[in-house]
């Protein structure tokens, strides 16, 4: 359910929807929540790309990206067009129940990041929904587990999640926390 109260039903495999933002900034967005196989070499590398940027460069957090995990994973992607041209403009993970080890039996929402050229327009509360709907629906009844950075306690708090972790812990160079949906 989205916070007007409209309830949002779809394919968890693929999703359009274009929600209220800025024209200059976001035209129109398309969802999707895809596999691996589903998505495109194209699609692939710019994912990867754009994590690499936010996550390797940007906050210069010191880990190899590519973690063996996107292969059994969802990935929830928002797509802008401009002038016929794709881009991605969000992108969460979501690795399933019991893939990192047998102690992991909830789906986790990771690598979540929104596009420097689509910041500020409240695409990460959306790309969250998006991620959290995908996973309520593929996995009712179970919860959703995040680690999270610690300054984004309250945005994630705001969603719904609960802080798990009785400190913050250091990996890979930033503070994060474990946080839980019930």
């Amino acid at each position: 359910m989205w916070p007007d109260g409209d309830v949002l039903s779809f394919d968890v495999r693929h999703l359009t929807l274009v929600l209220p933002m800025p024209p200059s900034i976001l035209p129109s967005l398309t969802w999707a929540c895809l596999s691996i196989h589903d998505l495109s070499a194209a699609t692939l590398l710019d994912i990867m790309q754009l994590r690499n940027d936010a996550f390797l460069v940007e906050l210069q957090l010191k880990y190899l990206d590519y973690d063996g995990y996107d292969k059994p994973s969802l990935h929830v992607l928002a797509t802008t067009t401009e002038n016929t041209e794709s881009r991605i403009a969000a992108y969460a993970r979501i690795i399933p129940p019991l893939t990192v080890d047998a102690t992991q039996i909830r789906p986790l929402i990771g690598r979540v990041v929104v596009a420097p050229h689509a910041r500020g327009a409240g695409l990460a509360r959306a790309l969250m929904l998006q991620a959290i709907e995908v996973c309520s629906a593929r996995w009712p009844h179970q919860g959703i587990d995040l680690c999270a950075k610690f300054d984004l306690e309250k945005f994630y708090t705001s969603l719904g999640f609960e802080t798990t972790s009785s400190e913050p812990y250091d990996i890979y160079g930033a503070a994060q926390i474990d946080m839980h949906r019930p």
